[in-house]
């Protein structure tokens, strides 16, 4: 009996002092500084023309400091020039030919047009006045048939004729009609679209940098056909410069954004970076082979990415860092 008590004493003091190291471990844990590893991550961007045609001129070379708007190069403009002068042709037809639907017809066309109607109708009068005399004859015998039917289509023909040009000036009295100023004006719009166009395609044959960066690649030379969107450089931004880094689940609640930090690099170990937590990845995944630890390396992480606040040219694409989180 008394064996029993004591293998129980000696085992409820071994679960006691296990939760004790437990609990001592994990605030220990707790109170160290967080120390993660991870690689300078700077955006690079391909930068090429809009448009098709001859490189005719580079600015730049490789390892060159670049400002935003910079000319980086030049496309041979020739054929947008011509393009651009075609497109301010039409638009100048389009706006005149709506002017002059809009303004209608002139009084010497409308006063010509009144002229030809007077001749129809004298022509319709003389002919109805031959087919009137040809049938008089025919009642009499006097007349062949043919020339009856052949007066009769006459006067026919002068009728049609003289109701034409009646139409003629009924429609030069009341102008052009809706429908026709509507389709000048889609015409001038559509003209008018096509400027815009050229003016832009002319502005792209300049290729200038989006932001301040680096030169890392240049792809072509001056004299090459580049196709629309063809690489010409490849530009290393200034801003922004991150940090990729890696984070334990234990240690997640650590890594909350804007979270303060230092930055280390083997290059200048006495002068830290600073940088905060921009962005932690909401899902897991396993560590990345690069990001060497003391931990096991096969854990489940989560990825963060620490923006640099102070970044200077020493930091290079795929610098090991080191970073220490601020003590709370």
């Amino acid at each position: 009996m008394n064996k029993q008590r004591v293998t129980l004493v000696v085992v409820v003091a071994i679960v006691i002092a296990a939760v004790a190291a437990g609990i001592w471990y994990y605030e220990q844990r707790q109170a160290k500084p967080l120390t993660l590893y991870g690689n300078v991550d700077i955006r690079t961007v391909n930068l090429g023309f809009r448009v098709s045609g001859r490189l005719a001129s580079l600015t730049v070379d490789e390892g060159d400091t670049v400002k935003p708007g910079q000319l980086l190069g030049k496309l041979d403009d020739g054929p947008y020039q011509n393009a651009l002068l075609q497109a301010q042709a039409n638009v100048g037809s389009a706006q005149a030919k709506l002017a002059l639907l809009q303004a209608g017809y002139r009084d010497e066309e409308i006063a010509q047009v009144r002229s030809e109607v007077a001749q129809k109708l004298s022509a319709f009068n003389y002919a109805n006045s031959f087919l009137q005399r040809q049938q008089g004859l025919w009642a009499k015998k006097a007349t062949s048939a043919d020339a009856l039917e052949d007066a009769r289509t006459a006067r026919n023909q002068a009728q049609a004729n003289l109701q034409a040009a009646k139409d003629k000036l009924s429609q030069y009295l009341s102008g052009n009609r809706p429908q026709e100023i509507e389709q000048a004006k889609a015409e001038l719009a559509q003209a008018s679209a096509a400027l815009a166009q050229s003016k832009l395609d002319l502005q792209d044959t300049q290729l200038t940098t989006p932001s301040a960066g680096t030169i890392l690649t240049r792809a072509v030379e001056p004299g090459t056909m580049l196709s629309a969107s063809s690489t010409v450089f490849t530009l290393s931004l200034t801003q922004p410069v991150w940090v990729r880094a890696y984070v334990s689940e234990t240690d997640l609640g650590k890594a909350v954004p804007g979270s303060e930090m230092t930055l280390y690099t083997d290059s200048r170990p006495g002068k830290p970076y600073h940088g905060k937590v921009g962005f932690v990845s909401p899902t897991a995944e396993f560590t990345p082979k690069s990001v060497e630890t003391t931990d096991l390396r096969t854990d489940l992480v989560y990825r963060l990415r620490v923006i640099v606040s102070d970044p200077d040219d020493a930091l290079r694409q795929g610098m090991p860092v080191t970073l220490h989180f601020s003590q709370p």
